[in-house]
């Protein structure tokens, strides 16, 4: 599970037969006070995020630069090899749900397009986000 904000525009790339994949990179922050300074201290850490099919359809849509979003998913690592034949690997997450954070307010602000509240991939009614929910944000 992971909240962050989209570091750059949601690419896709199609398929034969009518599918699709989705990728974006997604920016996690964490903030502390160091105790010896008393200084803030932020840490940015960067996920490679890919969705499929409609869910990257919808990604691609309504999400840009900059919007927040929360996401579940799965880690997966892929193991490939380079043009000079050196093994690499490239850790992604899966993404198997999504929920939009930025608000259609903030999106139309700051130049994007309106965008519904909630996605959720695995084909359930999306939920409004009416401001009672548990979340401590």
């Amino acid at each position: 599970m992971l909240i962050g904000h989209l570091g750059d525009e949601v690419k896709l790339h199609y398929f034969e037969g009518g599918n699709c994949v989705g990728r974006f990179p997604l920016a996690t922050n964490e903030t502390y006070t160091n105790r010896q300074t008393n200084e803030r201290v932020t840490n940015t850490e960067w996920h490679n995020i890919v969705v499929r099919n409609k869910a990257a359809e919808i990604c691609e849509k309504y999400l840009t630069k900059g919007d927040r979003i929360y996401v579940e998913g799965r880690i997966k690592t892929r193991k490939w090899q380079d043009e000079k034949g050196m093994d690499r690997y490239s850790t992604e997450i899966q993404c198997t749900d999504f929920t939009f954070l930025t608000t259609k307010s903030e999106s139309q602000n700051s130049g994007g397009s309106p965008q519904p509240q909630t996605e959720n991939t695995q084909n359930t009614a999306p939920e409004p986000m009416d401001g009672n929910d548990d979340l401590p944000f």
